[in-house]
Order: C-alpha cells, then sequence, then structure tokens
C-alpha cells in the first residue's frame, strides 16, 4: 500500500512541474497580449481620440472574434492534439498583437482586436480540456487553479513594464506602440519552443518512468469509466445539457465583472487622483493581482481538499462584488481606500477560477468534454465584450464610473445566483478520485 502511494505522490508531481509552469507562462505571455490594450489606452486613447466608447468597444470586440473561433477551435485540438494547435495559436496570436502598434482609426483598432480574438481562441479552453487528460477529478481545481494563478502573475509582472514602456520614445514611436511590439515577440518564440515541449496524451510521456506512466494511464482510465457509467454524453448531448447551458450562463456573467475590471482598473486607477503617473499606476495596479495570487492558490487547494465546488465559487463572486460596491460606496474617502476594495474584488473574481473550471470534468468526458467546455467559455466570454463595453459607454454618458461598476456587480452576483441553482455541482468528482 505504501509504495502505490509513493508512486501515486511521485507521478502527479511529476506531472505537475512538467505541465504547469510552462502552460502557464504561456498563458501570461497569452493574457498580457490580450489586456496590455488596458495599459496602453493611458496612453493611446489620447494620441487617437479615442473616447471611453471607443476604447470600450474595442477592448471588447476581442470577445466576438474569440467567440467565432472557439467551439471549433477546440473540436480540433481535440483531434490534432494540443502540440500542434497550441503553437499554432501562440504564432498567430503573436503576430497580430504586434500589429496593434500600427493602428490609428476605431475602426483599424476593431479589426485588429477583433483578429486577435480569432488567432487566441480555443487556447484557454484547450487547456482545460487538456489539463483534464493528465489530472484525476481530484486534483483539477489545484491544477487549475495553479495553471490560472499566471493570470495575476502576468499582471504583476506586466503591469509595472507596461506603464514603463509607456514613458519611451524610441525611434521617434510612441511607447503605447512599443509596448504592443515588445509584448508580441514572447509569443512567437514560445510557439517555436511548444512542439518540442508538450506532450499530447500521457501514453507519449517519456518524461515518465514506465510504472509512473502505467499508473497514471490506469487512473485515469479507471475515473473515466465510472464517469462512462453514470452517463456518456455525446457533443451533442454536452451542448443542450441543463447544467452546460447554465455553466455558460454563469460563465457569462462572471467574465462581464472579470473583464470590466481588467481592463478599465488602469483607467479606474489614474481616475484616482491627479497626482498619480502612468508608472505609479503600474505598480498601484499589480497591488491587487499579487493578493488574488495567493488567494487563487488557498481556494483552489480548499476546494480540492473538501472535494466542494460550487460554495467555494460562490464565495469568490460574491466577494468580487461586495468588493466593487464598496468602492463605489467609499470611494471618496482616499486612494488607499479604493485600491484597498478594488484588491478584495479581484481576489473573489480570481480565487473562483480554479474550484469552477473542475465542475464541467466532474460529468463530462472525451470530445463532449472538449466541445462543452469551448462552448461554456465562448458563450462565457462575450462576457468579455460586453463588460469592458458597458464601463465605457456608461462613462461616456453619466460622466462616471460609478454606474458602470454597480453594473458589473449585478453581473456576479447574477453569476452567483445561478450557480447555486446549478444541479451538477462537481462534489461527486473527488468521492470519485479517491
Amino acid at each position: 500500500m505504501r509504495e502505490v502511494t509513493t508512486l501515486e505522490k511521485q507521478t502527479v508531481s511529476k506531472v505537475f512541474w512538467r505541465l504547469i509552469p510552462f502552460l502557464g507562462l504561456l498563458y501570461i505571455i497569452a493574457f498580457l497580449d490580450r489586456v496590455n490594450v488596458g495599459y496602453a489606452a493611458l496612453s493611446m486613447n489620447e494620441d487617437l481620440g479615442f473616447s471611453n466608447a471607443v476604447y470600450g468597444l474595442g477592448a471588447g470586440i476581442f470577445f466576438i472574434g474569440y467567440f467565432v473561433m472557439e467551439i471549433p477551435g477546440n473540436l480540433i485540438m481535440a483531434k490534432v492534439g494540443a502540440r500542434i494547435w497550441i503553437t499554432r495559436i501562440l504564432i498567430t496570436w503573436g503576430i497580430v498583437s504586434g500589429l496593434t502598434a500600427w493602428v490609428s482609426t476605431p475602426t483599424q483598432f476593431y479589426l485588429v482586436r477583433f483578429f486577435l480574438g480569432v488567432a487566441e481562441a480555443s487556447f484557454f479552453p484547450g487547456i482545460i480540456y487538456y489539463l483534464g487528460t493528465w489530472f484525476r477529478a481530484k486534483d483539477q481545481a489545484k491544477a487549475v487553479a495553479l495553471f490560472m494563478m499566471s493570470l495575476p502573475l502576468c499582471n504583476v509582472i506586466g503591469a509595472p513594464i507596461s506603464t514603463y514602456l509607456l514613458g519611451v520614445t524610441w525611434s521617434g514611436m510612441a511607447g503605447w506602440k512599443w509596448l504592443f511590439i515588445f509584448e508580441a515577440v514572447p509569443a512567437v518564440l514560445l510557439g517555436i519552443m511548444t512542439p518540442f515541449y508538450l506532450t499530447n496524451r500521457p501514453s507519449d510521456a517519456r518524461w515518465l518512468a514506465d510504472e509512473e506512466r502505467t499508473w497514471l494511464m490506469g487512473a485515469l482510465e479507471a475515473e473515466s469509466s465510472k464517469k462512462a457509467e453514470k452517463k456518456k454524453y455525446t457533443l451533442l448531448q454536452a451542448f443542450t445539457d441543463r447544467d452546460v447551458v447554465i455553466l455558460s450562463a454563469i460563465y457569462f456573467f462572471w467574465v462581464c465583472g472579470f473583464y470590466g475590471v481588467g481592463l478599465f482598473l488602469p483607467i479606474l486607477v489614474k481616475a484616482l487622483s491627479t497626482s498619480i503617473s502612468n508608472q505609479m499606476v503600474g505598480f498601484l495596479v499589480a497591488v491587487p493581482y499579487l493578493f488574488a495570487f495567493a488567494a487563487m492558490f488557498i481556494v483552489g487547494r480548499s476546494s480540492d481538499r473538501t472535494g466542494e465546488r460550487r460554495w467555494h465559487t460562490v464565495a469568490g463572486m460574491v466577494t468580487g462584488a461586495i468588493g466593487l460596491g464598496c468602492s463605489v460606496l467609499f470611494a471618496h474617502i482616499s486612494v488607499f481606500v479604493s485600491m484597498v476594495f478594488f484588491t478584495v474584488s479581484v481576489m473573489g473574481i480570481y480565487a473562483s477560477f480554479g474550484p469552477f473550471w473542475a465542475i464541467p470534468h466532474s460529468f463530462l468526458t472525451a470530445t463532449a468534454a472538449a466541445g462543452a467546455i469551448a462552448m461554456i467559455n465562448s458563450i462565457g466570454n462575450l462576457g468579455g465584450f460586453v463588460g469592458p463595453y458597458a464601463m465605457g459607454h456608461i462613462r461616456d454618458v453619466t460622466g462616471s464610473f460609478n454606474g458602470g461598476l454597480l453594473f458589473l456587480v449585478g453581473c456576479l452576483l447574477s453569476a452567483a445566483g445561478l450557480l447555486i441553482s446549478l444541479r451538477k455541482s462537481g462534489e461527486q468528482d473527488t468521492k470519485m478520485g479517491r
């Protein structure tokens, strides 16, 4: 018995260390190329004469392109494997992201952001599906949380670097142009590395010892068989399953809050005081994400340890809503108080990711899982269009961000309410894995 336990621990640990750091690095680059427009906006909007509504529409239109390609892309990855498809995604999104440096009109801005969404589509759900083929259900919330801890880390690192680049004027080009160029290069370079590093499936993992590979394949197959005994989902059944549809709606409202805050946080922080420089914005914005980094790990670990998914996710969403609501009510007190509530909100929003993405894998397998996860992510990420656009439009109409922030509060509370109604909350997956 002791030998089996040791083999289990060393195999799971080896898979974690092989996959999570590299995939996390890829996601840092992906997310930075997606949200660096929020930092560029501190200078770009004025240089190009973009209103908050134009910026919000351009920032959010990324997700329309994302939606178009999301499900087809994930199904392609399920067929051709992660190595080839993720390589394609990295190289194409790096090229398109760099082209943002040459936009000069709203139409060009909208087009580049749309095609950036097309290029990057299926990366995130592809990784979630990929992790489900390597980790048992009992380990998935922690695996997803550790992978997604790259999101706050991206902002901790990217915020000060991005705002520093805003201040350079090399070769007569504005700093925001250099920001897009320099932050696009790593995507192309890592795309070239990816096919030499990633392994499509456990049976191909020559970096595992024979006994480790045999144990992992057996454990995953046994878990898959138990799920299949309950109900084997076809792709069509997965798309029409009540809880898959509800998960899509939950993710839509949640992502409204996620990107409504994320893509406007640099502008919100800048608006707190006229004495805050762009470089100071970079350091202040990094603070909420530093705390979110810790929150994701703690909540993901707690969810795996207890086997509970629903209430861990709900708690994060409600915390995010409370933080945003308080930032509106108490914004007049001081910059420090506003930053505290922004930090609470970001911590809550980010902490929910690990337990949430463990839920679909608790009842879906194979192609059904790939398609359903892509559906949840693609429909949900339409919220990435609605949230930023609503923030920009409401700001231009009312002259204040408060209405937009309250809209995001409503979105997060709607997501939490829908999650409470879910039938398949994922708790059974831990029981299966033990």
